[in-house]
């Protein structure tokens, strides 16, 4: 893929490489990864690591970088480099982060903790009274082009150095900054509203006096807490005791990891089995919790009881946590807290929202420092070519002064304005209902994004799952065959029901007992299918919750119980994932349903209405590393255990017996998009069981090494299982989902996926959704722990082509750590990225790597609280407004309602901000340098005398009445219809280069405008040289003309507001020169230069001013019809 790229290891220390000789075996070994790792020159090739390659001597990037430095980096920036890591040492040295640490926490005993922790304070504003004027002032002048007005507009207290009246520098830079204060404090004031609200909310606290309500910014550690059924959890805490009987809950994480699934909790068993909530302040209980982290998929922690002899100890997991902003989904529950405030998993993995800046106001920025430029040394040579005459630096200062309309202050004003109405249109497109622009000063980010980074739940993906394909190896089961299924099942339980002495496991059992070939092939199709829909609707974690009523308390009226509610419809599934859910959905359908379950048992419902029993002995929950999930029951009318199984083929293809169409069918699925799961079974004896029992429980007692050796026991039951089926789900994409990727493909966006869930689930979705395209490969990154892993996994990585990426969480941290640029190199030639497994956090710092590594525009799209940090480090956030609540929506710059809006946001709405935007800068650039060159003229006609054209009202007029319409009118103006934009979509490649607003195009006007003023100063004084008094008159009008015809020159596509703006603005000009006519004098009023009306009716003026206008124009003209004649620009060939 990047055959030159060299593999540079990122490090701090530098020693002489290591010399590798060639006699040293293939395997590589990494004892000392300190010692050999960083020594060795890595380059991208395995054979570096077998000869002996010690030419090869590779500096860090970093060490080359400082070696660079000199006056030339610092004059080119580095002291902003400089002054900015000061000011960071600074803020780090006064503000220095308290180190956090593992706590003691006793349950209802606040004052116990050893630290002061912090108040549980939601706190989302950016200022407070203090802060908030100088911090907005602070985010205005850090820009050049507003500092430059600032000074300016000083400079006019200056008696020496007042040109014009004070009112026309101050009150258009007053407007500007009034309107961005007003706007700042609007915000702030709604996000100041929203965090009172979440602050004020009220939640019940158990005291030794009884319950009492306190607010949750004064929830402490060590607080024994209640949290009512939807409420949301205001800290994170241990999960003490539940209303429900069976010691468990579920509670809804969409806001802090992005899953719509609820998720199953578990009380500590031993708060749970106390009588009465006021036996948690009868023991002497603490908890012991690790420091608070960034990982909200795992916790270590124990609970001890010391009142007991001998002691309690209970190890806690992820299992018996309730972190803060999850929302309780059933029951009541009771938990003591253990993390506040900043500390919290949902605070830890938000980022700070940024003031974001588009990049065209950064060149812009970049283009007023070049006009300043150039003003200064217009008004150095204005200076020179007086000879450095008397107080030669108060005249340069003026000519300044005089010289600033260079760069004129309607530049932000108009900008600013142009960006509402972009936003307004954008919230007004019918075709895009329900868009909110929330941040109004980006819009034309929209058209210069190279980088879509997008979560996968519910915002490519509905998250809604449907069971497509059931495959027993001979015969595939479909959509439309499966009320077969379900006839089967119906026989196979009727038979069951008829011969009482025979369960379902028995009826099995024969053809099971001989040897494996002969009596797999003779089963019948019924017995197979039978086996199969059983041991879908056991093994799972699903749980059926009722809304009539709470779990069933005894055994006997569960057939009532159980019949009322399946008929009636009041059952509903929950389980952490939605491919467990859908899979019961279907055996429901088929006839056999999951009524009850709780920690000990669960019941199943044949189509007849006979409720059978299965007891759990062990649950083998799914995990990353494991790829499967397993559950043993004991069937309660025969007393038969058996072990289920199921899993991804990668995981279970080395567990089931050998078969010769697992593979083919997992790939054929696979390439369909469907998330495939290999389900197997295995019958154990009552000792192979105890046998089983007595080891596990060993294990799990063990303190070194725990998970390995749990591990290790449960893989012995691990063998020579029987393959019962393949199961095909597919996730629901969301509207238009392929034809949008497709779209933003062909518009040169590169597109990575980046989300929480499992590896193949992320797989799946990039296929169906085809993000990664049926032709292209999928390299899937192989996890890495350590710096020689990763060197190993990059190389291979680097020697495919035109391959997408798949990489998980973890290992992405470790090539980060080490090899940051390359991996982000390589990653950026990939054509689809897909990242699994991605924190909040690490969502974040992809998106900031990329800024880092690429300097493009990125754009992040999300629709849950996980994807806010995302979202707000991104240069451009888009929420969508989904199942998973407002936070995501609320947090972005755009908010939309489906993920298919994102085509016409980005090739309409995108093209027209950016060059509507490039081409009203450019114009205002412009009117503001044509008047500086006529200045110019004039002054050096006047022995360069730093005495003003026009006066203070006209020069006010001519940046608003006369010609701020006309000119504002280009944000009507579009060089694409819609409807071409959307059909050819490569068109949007041409505006990430940046080409209609660069110091190309920037020149062009530059010449423009100079060739311009100086034609209408020199004509007015050439063809008017015996009215020489009516010089203000004659110049002004041709500016005029010249402004309005300029702008019809601009204009591609026509708009009957942009014909009414110049009308107007005409019209408003010539009533000013009837009845305003002391202003057109040259100097000042004073001198008595007035205009005389009966000059301007005559014809000699008229057609002399007509001939410097068009002598200003016509050749403009001529060279713009030439150029599209014979160099049309790529849209105007597909508009033709």
């Amino acid at each position: 893929m990047a055959d030159g790229i060299p593999l540079n290891p990122v490090r701090k220390n530098l020693r002489k490489p290591a010399y590798y000789n060639a006699g040293r075996p293939a395997r590589y070994e990494f004892e000392d990864e300190s010692s050999n790792l960083d020594e060795m020159p890595l380059m991208m090739s395995e054979e570096a690591f077998e000869n002996d390659e010690s030419d090869y001597q590779t500096l860090p990037r970093a060490r080359v970088g400082q070696r660079r430095r000199g006056l030339a980096w610092f004059l080119c920036g580095g002291w902003k480099v400089l002054c900015s890591s000061c000011c960071e040492c600074l803020v780090h040295t006064c503000r220095r982060k308290k180190e956090l640490k593992a706590r003691t926490v006793w349950l209802g005993h606040p004052e116990k903790c050893e630290e002061k922790y912090p108040k549980n304070a939601i706190k989302n504003q950016k200022y407070n009274i203090v802060t908030f004027v100088p911090g907005v002032l602070y985010q205005q002048f850090k820009f050049f082009l507003n500092l430059y007005f600032l000074v300016v507009a000083c400079s006019q207290f200056v008696p020496s150095l007042k040109i014009g009246y004070l009112y026309t520098y101050w009150a258009p830079l007053g407007f500007v900054l009034s309107v961005t204060m007003v706007r700042e404090a609007v915000d702030e004031v709604r996000r100041c509203r929203r965090d009172k609200e979440m602050n004020s909310q009220l939640y019940s606290k158990l005291t030794m006096r009884g319950k009492v309500q306190v607010k949750s910014s004064d929830i402490q550690v060590g607080d024994l807490i209640i949290v009512e059924k939807n409420q949301r959890i205001p800290a994170d805490m241990i999960f003490l005791r539940t209303s429900e009987k069976t010691g468990s809950c579920f509670i809804r994480t969409d806001q802090l990891d992005g899953e719509t699934d609820w998720k199953l909790r578990v009380a500590v068993p031993c708060t749970q089995r106390l009588s009465a909530l006021g036996d948690l302040f009868s023991i002497r209980a603490y908890v012991y919790a690790q420091k608070p982290q960034l990982d909200i998929h795992s916790f270590e922690g124990n609970f001890t009881r010391e009142d007991c002899d001998p002691p309690i100890h209970e190890s806690l997991s992820i299992e018996n946590t309730l972190w803060a902003s999850t929302v309780v989904a059933s029951g009541t529950v009771i938990g003591v807290v253990i993390y506040t405030g900043k500390e919290t998993r949902s605070v830890l993995n938000t980022s700070q929202s940024k003031n974001k800046v588009g990049l065209l106001d950064l060149e812009l920025n970049r283009l007023t420092k070049a006009l300043f430029l150039a003003q200064v040394v217009l008004s150095v040579v204005m200076v020179a070519l007086q000879g450095f005459l008397g107080p030669w630096f108060r005249n340069l200062f003026r000519f300044v002064v005089l010289f600033s309309y260079i760069i004129p202050i309607s530049l932000r004003v108009n900008l600013d304005m142009g960006k509402s109405a972009y936003g307004w249109m954008i919230m007004k497109d019918e075709n895009i209902p329900g868009t909110v622009v929330r941040t109004s000063t980006i819009p034309e980010e929209l058209g210069r994004l190279v980088y879509l980074l997008t979560d996968k739940t519910g915002t490519l993906t509905q998250n809604e799952m449907v069971f497509k394909r059931l495959h027993l190896g001979t015969v595939s089961y479909g959509m439309d065959t499966m009320d077969e299924i379900q006839s089967h099942i119906i026989q196979s339980y009727a038979q069951v029901s008829t011969t009482q002495s025979n369960s379902s496991s028995e009826s099995s059992t024969p053809s099971r007992k001989p040897q494996p070939p002969a009596p797999k092939v003779r089963k019948s199709v019924s017995s197979r299918i039978h086996e199969a829909v059983k041991a879908i609707a056991l093994c799972h974690n699903v749980t059926p919750v009722y809304e009539s009523r709470a779990n069933c308390a005894s055994s006997e009226p569960e057939s009532t119980e159980a019949d009322q509610d399946f008929s009636d419809d009041n059952r509903t599934y929950q389980a952490s994932s939605p491919d467990e859910v859908t899979l019961v959905r279907w055996t429901e359908s088929v006839g056999l349903t999951l009524v009850n379950r709780d920690l000990t048992s669960l019941q199943l419902k044949t189509p007849a209405g006979h409720i059978l029993t299965y007891y759990i002995l062990q649950i083998f929950p799914f995990t990353s590393e494991s790829k499967r999930m397993g559950i043993i029951v004991r069937e309660e009318a025969t007393g038969d255990i058996t072990f289920y199984m199921k899993g991804a083929d990668v995981a279970m293809a080395s567990i089931v017996q050998y078969n010769d169409w697992l593979e083919e069918e997992c790939g054929n699925m696979a390439r369909e998009g469907l998330r495939t799961l290999v389900v197997a079974k295995k019958s154990l004896t009552e000792e192979q069981y105890q046998d089983f029992e007595s080891r596990y429980n060993q294990a799990k007692l063990s303190i070194h090494d725990r998970t390995l050796k749990v591990a290790a026991v449960v893989e012995s039951l691990e063998r020579e299982m029987e393959l019962l089926c393949l199961t095909g789900v597919e996730d629901q994409l969301q509207v238009d989902v392929r034809p949008t990727l497709e779209l933003l493909r062909n518009a040169g966006i590169k597109i990575w996926m980046l989300t929480g869930d499992k590896l193949e689930t992320a797989t799946c979705i990039a296929k169906s959704s085809r993000l990664v395209s049926r032709s292209q490969d999928i390299h899937i990154f192989r996890p890495v722990s350590n710096r020689g892993e990763a060197h190993l996994e990059l190389n291979a990585f680097r020697r495919k082509h035109d391959c997408a990426l798949v990489i998980s969480g973890d290992s992405l941290e470790v090539c980060l750590r080490y090899y940051e640029h390359e991996f982000v190199e390589l990653a950026c030639q990939c054509p689809a990225v897909v990242c699994c497994r991605c924190s909040p956090t690490q969502k974040a710092q992809i998106v900031r790597l990329l800024q880092q590594h690429t300097d493009n525009r990125t754009c992040a799209i999300g629709d849950g609280g996980n994807d806010v940090s995302m979202i707000q480090a991104a240069d451009c956030g888009i929420g969508i407004e989904g199942k998973e609540g407002r936070q995501a929506s609320l947090a972005a710059d755009f908010s939309i309602t489906q993920f298919k809006h994102i085509g016409r946001l980005l090739m309409v709405h995108g093209r027209n901000s950016y060059k509507r935007s490039a081409a009203l800068g450019q114009f205002v650039m412009h009117r503001g340098m044509i008047i500086s060159t006529m200045q110019a003229v004039f002054s050096s006609i006047f022995y360069f005398a730093s005495v003003p054209l026009y006066q203070g009202f006209l020069m006010v007029g001519y940046a608003t009445i006369y010609t701020m319409f006309p000119v504002f009118s280009l944000v009507l103006d579009q060089d694409v219809k819609p409807e071409m934009a959307l059909l050819y979509p490569e068109l949007y490649k041409d505006l990430t280069k940046g080409r209609s607003l660069s110091f190309k195009t920037f020149l062009l006007w530059v010449l423009i405008s100079v060739y311009q003023g100086g034609i209408l100063m020199y004509g007015a004084l050439v063809l008017f040289d015996q009215e020489f008094v009516h010089v203000v008159a004659i110049s002004f009008t041709a500016l005029i003309l010249t402004e309005l015809l300029m702008v019809a020159l601009t204009v591609r596509t026509w708009h009957w507001l942009m014909v009414v703006a110049e009308l107007f603005s005409l019209v408003s000009y010539l009533a000013s020169l009837a009845f305003l006519n002391e202003y057109f004098g040259i100097g000042r009023v004073t001198l008595g230069a007035f205009l005389d009306l009966s000059f301007i009716t005559t014809r000699v003026f008229l057609w002399k001013v007509c001939v410097i206008t068009l002598v200003s124009c016509l050749p403009l003209y001529i060279i713009k019809y030439l150029k599209r004649k014979f160099s049309p620009p790529s849209y105007s060939k597909l508009s033709s």
